[in-house]
């Protein structure tokens, strides 16, 4: 089927291209033309604050439940000053004109409490809190804070003396579209060339990539209006498209070459590179597809909108790989092989603006116009034009005269050292992980130049950490004995160690429910907050009313956060247990073996947990903050999960390049020993370029202002380059000379009943 693929492929080349523009066209139209519904919380089933924002919702309107941001504001003279309090006013009345927007203000008749009252900043700092309606999206919400940005600018209060204005909160922050990638990119384009020797070859796996990335990130703004997908969604899947793209058409490139240098002619080549590497990119991107597709069972809508948005993505970037490629090949023939000096110039000036472009140096993007002009010079046919020149393609050197070869070989001579010392190190990576407390990080990691951490900095010296992230005890009223339980409740609150303060209980308009106001000591991310609200609800609540009268539930963000971290938790093991169990049984199909996928996991989870070692140490423990921009904080809940389903996903896909091949040589020769340092010597040039290209791709993502964007970049490039080279250049071979023939044992009887899935190809056993 697949040589029949890449055959049609290649002599149908222009239907194949005309069917991608439809496909683009068609995609982007619709994308287009629904527009992006990116949003969404992530919500525990059946939690206490879940049940209380209901409530809070039913009896207090949505400004007692959730808000969505607040303008902060400090103001010398006092925020009571005439003139003052006219210029805000005016402010918040023009805010709460906006559509779907609603404001409560520190000078309406119950808008005392976000005044001051303590401190040397008593007076002097308020704050307005904005809701933007249950139905705003992310972007809406953004556009919202811009339009508080441009009223503050219009009505002078910027430049007001005295006078400092802020627009707080997430939701209304500002998103800056990522522009790092960029850096990845231009990477790329040099290790492509060097890898695959050819300027077209490289922009050939560039396109492909990006074809597929678009046409991924089409299909994720339209996923976005059927299901709840978080809005930085579209950047995770572009970071996985490129790098997976780049991946799946540099290993089939690489293989038709092969072919070709081994005297078959292009359309043969081809259909034998897509008949072995193409399977193995289908069963790899398949395997990343069931690893994210695992993050249903979570049964968060916001946790698998992200997992479809990603499985998106690489499920497009691999039908690219194995179509689009094999029919650029038979438009472009002999071409593939042939590079100009006019080609490789503008190639390195491309690349140069494309780092001005993810740098945000933009002298470099003049890069562009003189690709342009040495490309139209380059083709003016005159005598002994340099840029006419076609370069002197490298000779490839005899797989068993390769340094990778004789790597293996050193690595098989003494296979415990790097076996055990292998481990040690990824281990010892690993470490930080026991430290792992999962949590959400508030406003207070925004870069200090921004307003959302201005407004947050301004809260806590006005109001104490604790403002920014007040907890609300919420309890439905059955008589007035009811409010006076809570009010003794309210007492109780007061005298619990971490509470800087507790209201009386506030009934709702309809007397139906009454709400407690409790702001903690600690600030939202603080570890003494968690521990504050399961005191609360485990301690003080039931001894307190000792089981009688209402029935008070810790609502608001905090408490909120703190029950998607638990329930996140507890659902870590089954995930995890589903993708290895599926990935287990998948690689024991493909490769006959009960000893090698055993081995694949456990290696896997290794790489893995050393790059979640990495990120705690980074991202929870404060290391490199200096250099990387990060601020300590848990991490969020969320990521672990979508780490470890990327990071199987990819790491198998190095799993089944490498393992494939050496399968190939083991079946062909049936010597043990020399099939690994051959397997490893055929495929080390191509999967380290491949992994570097990830690792920079990724790690240019540490660039970007989101947490969680930085988050993912360091985890994805740390576990890559840790997969790439400790994992499967040395505890690879020397597990595998261990075992020896042993790595490729099945039972007979579990033979018969396991399916076939070769990835290897009809013409594995060819003697090349």
């Amino acid at each position: 089927m697949y040589s029949s693929l890449g055959r049609w492929c290649y002599r149908h080349p222009w239907r194949v291209l005309i069917a991608w523009v439809l496909v683009i066209v068609i995609a982007g139209g619709a994308a287009g033309g629904l527009g992006s519904a990116y949003g969404g919380t992530p919500a525990a089933p059946d939690a206490e604050s879940s049940l209380g924002a209901d409530i809070l919702d039913s009896h207090f309107g949505r400004i007692g439940a959730v808000i969505s941001g607040r303008i902060v504001f400090r103001a010398e003279q006092g925020v009571d000053d005439p003139a003052v309090r006219a210029a805000m006013t005016e402010l918040f009345e023009r805010v709460d004109a906006l559509e779907g927007v609603t404001v409560g203000s520190p000078y309406d008749g119950d808008g005392r409490r976000r005044i001051a009252a303590q401190g040397p900043e008593a007076g002097r700092i308020a704050y307005a809190d904005v809701d933007t309606g249950a139905d705003t999206s992310a972007f809406e919400a953004e556009d919202i804070g811009h339009e508080i940005g441009r009223l503050i600018d219009q009505l002078g209060l910027r430049s007001m003396e005295g006078v400092q204005v802020e627009v707080g909160g997430a939701w209304l922050s500002d998103r800056e579209p990522p522009e790092s990638e960029a850096i990845g990119l231009a990477f790329a384009v040099f290790v492509l060339i060097m890898a695959v020797g050819s300027v077209v070859a490289m922009g050939m796996t560039v396109s492909t990539a990006l074809i597929g990335v678009g046409v991924g990130a089409a299909g994720v703004v339209m996923l976005s209006n059927v299901a709840t997908v978080p809005e930085f969604a579209p950047t995770i899947g572009i970071m996985i498209g490129i790098g997976v793209g780049i991946d799946y058409a540099l290993f089939i490139i690489t293989r038709y070459r092969e072919w070709v240098d081994h005297g078959l002619n292009a359309e043969d080549a081809a259909a034998a590179a897509l008949d072995s590497a193409g399977r193995a990119v289908v069963f790899a991107g398949a395997t990343v597809v069931v690893s994210l597709l695992g993050l249903l069972l979570i049964g968060l809508p916001f946790v698998a909108g992200l997992g479809l948005a990603a499985a998106i993505t690489v499920t497009v970037v691999m039908a690219g790989s194995v179509t689009l490629l094999p029919a650029v090949i038979g438009l472009l023939g002999d071409r593939i092989h042939t590079t100009r000096v006019r080609g490789m110039a503008a190639a390195a000036l491309i690349a140069i603006a494309l780092l001005g472009f993810g740098t945000g140096f933009r002298p470099l993007l003049a890069g562009i116009p003189a690709a342009v002009i040495v490309l139209v010079a380059g083709a003016i046919r005159i005598p002994a034009n340099p840029l006419r020149r076609a370069l002197r393609p490298r000779e490839a050197k005899p797989l068993r005269e390769t340094g990778w070869y004789r790597l293996s070989r050193t690595v098989q001579s003494r296979p415990w050292q790097f076996a055990i010392g292998g481990t040690a190190v990824l281990l010892v990576l690993a470490a930080p992980v026991l430290g792992l407390r999962l949590g959400f990080s508030d406003e207070g990691n925004f870069a200090e130049e921004t307003t959302t951490r201005k407004a947050y900095d301004l809260i806590s010296e006005g109001f104490g950490p604790g403002a920014n992230g007040p907890l609300l005890v919420v309890a439905e009223l059955s008589g007035p004995q009811d409010l006076a339980a809570l009010n003794d409740l309210s007492s109780a609150l007061n005298r619990t160690e971490g509470v800087a303060f507790a209201s009386p209980a506030v009934p709702s308009s309809d007397g139906q429910a009454a709400v407690i106001r409790l702001q903690p000591t600690t600030g939202p991310q603080d570890a003494a907050t968690e521990d504050l609200v399961h005191r609360i609800r485990g301690e003080v609540v039931p001894q307190t009313l000792d089981g009688t009268g209402p029935d008070p539930l810790v609502a608001g963000q905090v408490a909120f956060n703190i029950d998607i971290s638990d329930y996140l938790a507890g659902r870590i093991p089954i995930f995890f247990a589903a993708v290895l169990g599926a990935s287990f049984l998948l690689l024991m199909a493909v490769f006959r073996s009960l000893v090698v996928p055993l081995k694949a996991v456990v290696m896997n989870m290794l790489s893995i947990g050393a790059a979640y070692g990495v990120v705690v140490a980074v991202f929870q423990w404060g290391w490199l903050g200096g250099l990387t921009g990060v601020e300590p904080a848990p991490i969020e809940p969320f990521i672990p999960m979508m780490l470890f389903a990327i990071l199987f996903g990819l790491s198998m896909d190095y799993e089944v390049f490498l393992l494939s091949r050496m399968k190939e040589e083991y079946e062909r020769t049936g010597d043990a020993v020399n099939s690994v340092a051959d397997g490893l010597a055929a495929t080390a040039r191509v999967i380290t370029a491949a992994a570097a290209i990830m690792v920079v791709v990724f790690g240019s993502f540490v660039l970007e202002d989101s947490r969680p964007i930085k988050l993912f970049g360091l985890g994805l490039a740390t576990a890559i380059a840790i997969d790439a080279t400790l994992v499967r250049m040395l505890i690879v071979p020397s597990t595998m000379e261990l075992l020896g023939a042993r790595n490729w044992w099945l039972p007979r009887w579990l033979d018969r009943l396991v399916p076939n899935l070769r990835v290897e190809g009809e013409l594995a056993s060819r003697d090349l």
